[in-house]
């Protein structure tokens, strides 16, 4: 479980956001990986493209690049933190130790996951991990359509799958004996997306993370753009990516039914891994709903530094975002290794530390 929780500075402090963060003791993942390459990136860039029209989501994951705008990436050796960086700063076991199943929810297909997947384990030292075969299995990977079925699949996309790479490996990373079922909708479309929720929670899921939302600026209620009830299951914990415009509600993280996950610039010492000092990332989405009230576990501003903020604050947890801080991501569709932030990244990994 979550042995330590401090209160961010800044943005996210002022919107009451809390992040995992604090000084750990050693980890538990393999040791060959203490040691990491963090890049030196000359911009970065989305993953995904904008939404061209009402209803439809981006995703949240930002990737760094070269002079030129091209993806930074690395042909043999991860750039970014891996499983043994996340463990070691905030403290996580590996494993849940009892079944846990984690949602991943995502649009359109990433047809090498699985292989990739494999070689980002053998790159870290990590168990292999099987592909599941019955509903029951636990400890396993599976990939599954918007209804809950391995096939037919949905168009490949490389924007959306270098996105299921991030939240899938690094979903892997946290909690490595849960089952991972990732869900791949039709489109971007939050009915689509919102069916492949419902579809996880009816099949079981502990953990439901999503990792996307629309412009980062939504104004008014998201009942007019998303089926709402399917980010809200009792019981379940519902992680939605904050957005990565700065300042602005996003939606579904707005809502008062999930958790909405902001991001962190997290620094760690460079030998062993210890956290060294957690910020704000200036990047994360956040802000006030004027349609959704607070409840009793989120944080209403109020009139605080007189900001009106009539319904829930936003952040409720927040972790690393930073593309500079970000995660080592292997997608073979864009040939390698990538250092991958935004909030896409803090979204599965608040979600895998619940499982």
């Amino acid at each position: 479980m979550i042995r330590r929780i401090t209160l961010a500075v800044g943005l996210c402090a002022l919107l009451g956001a809390t992040t995992l963060g604090g000084p750990a003791s050693a980890s538990t993942t393999a040791s060959r990986h203490a040691r990491f390459v963090l890049p030196h990136l000359a911009g970065t860039r989305r993953a995904c493209a904008a939404p061209t029209a009402p209803g439809q989501a981006a995703c949240m994951a930002i990737v760094g690049t070269t002079t030129d705008g091209r993806p930074d990436i690395s042909l043999s050796l991860p750039v970014g933190y891996g499983p043994t960086q996340f463990h070691t700063a905030y403290n996580l076991p590996t494993a849940a130790g009892t079944p846990q199943t984690i949602a991943i929810i995502d649009a359109y297909s990433q047809p090498n996951i699985y292989s990739d997947l494999a070689t980002y384990d053998s790159t870290y030292g990590l168990p292999v991990f099987p592909t599941c075969v019955s509903d029951s299995d636990t400890g396993c990977f599976i990939v599954l359509n918007q209804d809950g079925n391995p096939s037919p699949l949905p168009v490949a996309d490389t924007g959306w799958g270098l996105e299921i790479s991030m939240d899938v490996e690094v979903a892997h990373a946290i909690c490595q004996d849960c089952r991972i079922e990732l869900y791949e909708a039709n489109s971007s479309s939050f009915p689509n997306l919102a069916q492949a929720v419902n579809t996880a929670v009816s099949r079981g899921a502990d953990v439901v993370s999503n990792s996307y939302g629309d412009s980062g600026k939504t104004t008014s209620d998201c009942a007019a753009k998303v089926p709402t009830g399917a980010y809200n299951h009792p019981g379940v914990a519902i992680t939605v990516s904050a957005g990565d415009d700065g300042f602005g509600r996003s939606c579904p993280a707005v809502l008062n039914t999930v958790i909405s996950v902001g991001g962190t610039t997290l620094n760690l010492d460079h030998t062993t891994s210890a956290y060294v000092s957690e910020t704000v990332w200036n990047g994360t989405g956040a802000g006030c709903s004027q349609a959704h009230p607070a409840r009793s576990f989120q944080k209403a501003l109020g009139s605080w530094k007189h900001i009106g903020c009539p319904g829930r604050g936003m952040n409720d947890l927040a972790a690393d975002a930073n593309p500079n801080t970000g995660a080592a991501v292997y997608d073979s569709d864009y040939g390698g290794w990538l250092p991958v932030g935004g909030t896409s990244l803090s979204a599965p990994l608040i979600g895998a530390a619940y499982a």
